[in-house]
């Protein structure tokens, strides 16, 4: 019932753009604390953005601050992740995600419901 689907990865070159699309269905995400993560391969699982439902306060990895904006629109139900300057190192598959109860970041404890990812390849 509670799913999310991901759109807008793509290849791009260092230095460009993309703005990934998280729309849920089955619930309503506006009461919620929604994370974007991304797993590469080799490497770990790595939470890189959420923004809180309670004060729309938002937090980002240090790896991203400064490149990565996370946002919301309660009405269409989507949360973004507007993605500047990129790098090779943020190639991954990206994911959005939701534990279903908090709705402050700080208190997430497990993302226990997550979308099918969109590839994004940042290469020369």
């Amino acid at each position: 019932q509670v799913q999310f689907v991901e759109s807008g990865g793509g290849l791009v070159q260092p230095g460009g753009s993309l703005r990934l699309s998280c729309v849920a269905s089955g619930f309503t995400l506006d009461y919620y604390a929604i994370g974007w993560l991304r797993q590469a391969p080799g490497k770990e699982r790595e939470a890189v953005s959420c923004i809180s439902s309670s004060d729309g306060s938002t937090f980002y990895a240090d790896s991203v601050k400064g490149r990565f904006t996370i946002s919301r629109d309660n009405a269409k139900n989507t949360v973004y992740l507007q993605m500047n300057s990129l790098k090779p190192e943020d190639t991954a598959v990206y994911y959005c995600a939701t534990d279903y109860t908090s709705s402050s970041c700080h208190t997430v404890y497990e993302y226990e419901y997550w979308g099918q990812g969109t590839q994004v390849t940042v290469s020369s």
